[in-house]
């Protein structure tokens, strides 16, 4: 479980993000493409994406492997603003934070030999998992962004209805039952056993559509707090006759359904973010 304590200071500062972040979608998606359950609704956009991907998968996957932890570099908070203010923010990360999280991250599997070369911050190693980014986005999520925007921006105002209407503390109450308000504590289903004391900086609740299962939070406590969870609403943003023209690029339903399948999935520890 993750413990998330609030002060007043913070209540005041937490907000939902302003709509779907393309990095989080992109990493997040990485777990749902190595999904081993053959599910239909995902068979076509898992070959889309595997076909026009190759390249940027092998960069990409062994940085996001399909349980646990991956670096928190990966998903800064510019990508609210874009991809590319995002993949700025990527290549502009200090070598210390490289060097730490990778670290973590080698500390778990083995690492191919090319990360050295991002964890010292080589220009041309983080120009090369900026372009990998960047290339699977752009086959992978983007064809789907209408879809994927529509079903956070319903979940979204859903929570800033409560949030405007009767404050922080009622919207924290809509996120059940995967997040529980027991003031001054958020408790949240996580995989491992974790505190988050906010000290005023707020909490940035941030809906996503490839976030399955448990909400998923950055490793490392002294970065803007953020809580990545699966967007709600999937029946009522449900695309109807628009779809075909708007993911004809995956097929049929290739997206559709992800969404009502993602709370049926068992619980995965690869929704984890943790600190040893």
């Amino acid at each position: 479980m993750l413990r998330v304590h609030f002060t007043a200071q913070d209540l005041a500062r937490t907000r939902v993000a302003d709509g779907a972040d393309p990095l989080w979608e992109t990493v997040l998606s990485l777990h749902a493409l190595r999904e081993s359950r053959a599910e239909p609704a995902l068979t076509a956009w898992r070959r889309h994406a595997v076909r026009h991907g190759p390249g940027p998968l092998r960069t990409l996957f062994p940085l996001v492997p399909p349980h646990g932890y991956f670096p928190d570099f990966l998903t800064p908070s510019a990508a609210s603003d874009g991809v590319e203010p995002g993949l700025e923010a990527v290549m502009r990360t200090p070598r210390t934070r490289l060097r730490a999280e990778l670290a973590v991250l080698g500390g778990q599997r083995a690492l191919p030999g090319w990360t050295r070369d991002i964890a010292a911050g080589e220009p041309a190693a983080l120009r090369q998992l900026a372009r990998s980014l960047r290339t699977y986005h752009h086959h992978a999520i983007a064809p789907g962004w209408p879809l994927i925007a529509e079903r956070v921006g319903t979940d979204r105002a859903l929570r800033r209805h409560a949030l405007d209407e009767a404050g922080a503390e009622a919207m924290l109450r809509t996120f059940g039952p995967a997040m529980r308000w027991r003031p001054p504590v958020l408790e949240v289903d996580y995989p491992v056993e974790r505190e988050l004391r906010l000290e005023g900086r707020g909490l940035v609740f941030v809906p996503s559509y490839f976030c399955r299962d448990d909400p998923v939070a950055l490793a490392d406590d002294a970065l803007r707090p953020v809580l990545v969870y699966p967007a709600a609403g999937a029946e009522a943003a449900a695309p109807g006759n628009a779809e075909g023209p708007r993911l004809r690029t995956y097929g049929s339903g290739a997206l559709r359904d992800l969404p009502v399948l993602a709370g049926h999935q068992k619980r995965r520890v690869m929704s984890a973010r943790f600190t040893s």
